[in-house]
């Protein structure tokens, strides 16, 4: 039971809140990890969609391969691969891969694939690894800021 006060009220309790001071603390604390997190989180997120570039440049490549078994060459048309455009859109949709000729050769002796980001996909942003190329004789380079790590 509450005691009343000579007046009949009720005692007055204190309830402490936050100063500006302690909000300003926090507010500032949370921008910093912010500051640091954020840009690392966005590079992770690029590199592992990165992955799909890859698998779809190995499919390609593979099929490039079976295509060749049965038919005596290589081919610049991924619907000939088997896939439904041409040219290819990879499985989640952040690259494109298309093939040409080999420099100085022609589709009956080699093939180049190249994977670049699709338009709109959110790997356009990714300056460090921004091309990835698959050559027959199985090469492998990339262009970009990091493109010594992007294989």
């Amino acid at each position: 039971m509450i005691a009343l006060s000579r007046t009949g009220q009720s005692p007055v309790t204190s309830i402490r809140g936050f100063t500006l001071i302690e909000v300003i603390i926090v507010v500032v604390v949370v921008s910093v990890l912010m500051a640091i997190g954020l840009p690392a989180y966005e590079n992770s997120v690029q590199k592992s969609r990165r992955a799909d570039a890859k698998s779809a440049l190995m499919d390609a490549a593979n099929r490039q391969e079976k295509h060749m078994l049965d038919q005596g060459t290589y081919t610049d048309d991924m619907e000939e691969l088997g896939f439904g455009d041409d040219p290819l859109e990879s499985e989640e949709g952040y690259y494109t891969v298309d093939a040409v000729a080999c420099t100085g050769g022609t589709l009956a002796r080699c093939y180049v694939l190249t994977a670049n980001p699709a338009t709109g996909s959110p790997q356009t942003d990714d300056l460090r690894c921004t091309q990835f190329v698959l050559e027959s004789n199985g090469s492998k380079t990339a262009s970009g800021s990091d493109q010594d790590n992007c294989w």
